[in-house]
């Protein structure tokens, strides 16, 4: 039993190694462009077949990394949803869309790699739908969603679908370009996190109350 314990402790820190060093390199590098022998260098696994044993696919590892983080990140929006209640201000809902990543990339300290990883596999044919499918298990996702509808109701569903991709972009590689920025100590726009946050959701209530241009 003791030793069963140990080897179930030691695997738990293998995969976690790789999890950390697979999420840096595809976040700097793209994913596609790092090998499992790469990632297992990193990890400092001597074996490269570490990663195929510990977690299968290519695909199996990018889910596994994205639910590393999942579980904090729904925490923060929960939280922020509660606050909401029931609200009718767009601006509350949309805040609970974009403080859950920004507050947990400042929470982390530094440096991060999680919004450059998401903003790599989010423009990956192949990796999009693995990252859709994973967000749309967290129950405080669904609950934002359904009160930005019922907050734009008045907006053609062609409309809300088409700015829902918007805003989602202007999260994830804005919240990306923050990160590298800082990775590599050069100036940002804003100070904080927080900040930055405030001026995605400025941004994001603009482009979702713009006008709608009727085509014939």
């Amino acid at each position: 039993m003791a030793g069963r314990a140990v080897r179930a402790e030691q695997s738990g820190a293998t995969r976690e190694l790789i999890l950390t060093a697979a999420e840096r390199l595809y976040a700097e590098r793209g994913v596609y462009a790092v090998s499992n022998r790469q990632v297992s260098e990193a990890a400092g696994q001597g074996n490269n077949a570490a990663v195929g044993y510990h977690f299968g696919t290519r695909a199996d590892l990018v889910r596994a990394i994205a639910r590393k983080h999942a579980r904090r990140v729904e925490e923060e929006r929960a939280r922020l949803v509660a606050e909401a209640g029931d609200s009718t201000d767009l601006r509350d809902w949309v805040s609970c869309l974009v403080r859950p990543l920004t507050e947990y990339l400042a929470e982390d300290g530094g440096p991060t790699w999680y919004a450059r990883f998401c903003a790599q596999v989010m423009t990956d044919p192949a990796l999009h739908q693995i990252m859709i499918e994973e967000s749309l298990t967290s129950p405080s996702l669904r609950l934002v969603l359904d009160a930005l509808d019922r907050c734009l109701a008045e907006l053609p569903a062609e409309v809300r679908a088409e700015r829902a991709t918007m805003a989602r972009h202007l999260i994830l590689h804005t919240s990306a370009e923050r990160e590298r920025a800082l990775a590599e100590h050069l100036p940002t726009p804003r100070g904080t996190w927080h900040d930055a946050a405030t001026g995605l959701i400025d941004a994001i209530v603009g482009l979702w109350l713009a006008p709608v241009t009727r085509t014939s």
